[in-house]
């Protein structure tokens, strides 16, 4: 029975798939229908002429206005997803190839929820309620792990910035010029700040000046520091002052800012060590402490 239920399963998805993509490929009935109107096929209006020229344009004005609405929305959300891909580093990854990755977690979530209910005998509402529920998980579970792998990539980029701001600093004081000293920095640093850097550096050879290409490299990846650093770098450059002063300030102001985020987290431990305290070591040493007293109290009331 569990090997039936599952070869069900797997051919209502498929079926579904095979479905899905047909409707996304077939072309569209008021296409079809102006294709048939242009080679005189025309069908004779039932009603009035004014009232079908006046439903005419109000489908019209609706289908105008639903085209432009779903255009501008499926371009701002390509575009917030290509940011969010090149802030987590995956700058050959197109959003077109992200959503097939997420088309693909969910039929996967889906087969692996009916595998499992299959194999564990799960009930017909258990069974319904996840078909429902797994290809929606799956759907977003890409997304999850993408913020995640920004959130841990800029954390990286603030961590490993004072040690380049050190280095711009020995470097430029030492008279080397700054993009000289930012080429050093790339070829003495790793992770995802020298990424950052050599991709400003390509940019700076195919022409655009230094300012533009550490405002993108701000731009992405947005983080204080990064933030930080652009500022200064931008006003030493339009207000002639030295890159040497500048990056020296600049050094204190990350080691300033470091310590402050250390002590920060130090702050949050005690809040973080909260809930493993109350639900796992608590339960333990309850166990261990009350239940010989327990025991020898349900012994004594029992005699």
């Amino acid at each position: 029975m569990p090997t039936i239920a599952l070869i069900l399963g797997v051919i209502c998805v498929a079926f579904a798939v095979v479905t899905i993509v047909r409707a996304l490929t077939f072309p569209r009935t008021g296409e079809v229908v102006d294709q048939i109107g242009a080679y005189g096929y025309e069908p004779t209006p039932t009603a009035p002429l004014h009232e079908a020229k006046g439903r005419r344009s109000l489908e019209d004005i609706a289908q105008s206005v639903g085209a432009v609405f779903s255009r501008k929305t499926r371009q701002a959300h390509e575009t917030d997803l290509r940011r969010r891909l090149v802030a987590a580093g995956q700058y050959a990854a197109s959003p077109r190839t992200f959503m097939v990755r997420q088309l693909l977690f969910c039929v996967g979530a889906l087969l692996l929820w009916i595998l499992l209910a299959a194999l564990g005998g799960a009930s017909s509402a258990i069974l319904v309620l996840g078909v429902f529920i797994a290809p929606l998980f799956g759907w977003a579970l890409p997304s999850i792990l993408l913020n995640r792998s920004v959130k841990n990539r800029f954390n990286e980029i603030d961590k490993e910035l004072p040690a380049l701001i050190d280095l711009l600093v020995v470097t430029v004081e030492a008279g080397i010029g700054f993009v000289g000293s930012l080429r050093m920095a790339t070829q003495q640093l790793e992770g995802p700040l020298a990424q950052e850097l050599r991709l400003a550096l390509q940019e700076q050879n195919m022409g655009r000046s230094t300012t533009e290409a550490i405002q993108g490299m701000a731009q992405r990846a947005d983080t204080p520091g990064i933030r930080a650093f652009t500022r200064a770098i931008v006003q030493g450059e339009t207000l002639g002052v030295s890159i040497g002063q500048i990056l020296r300030n600049l050094a204190e102001e990350m080691r300033k800012r470091r310590k402050a985020k250390a002590e920060e987290q130090a702050q949050k431990a005690p809040v973080k060590m909260l809930f493993p305290l109350v639900l796992l070591i608590f339960p333990a040493m309850f166990v261990v402490l009350l239940l010989p007293a327990v025991i020898s109290i349900s012994n004594t009331l029992g005699g």
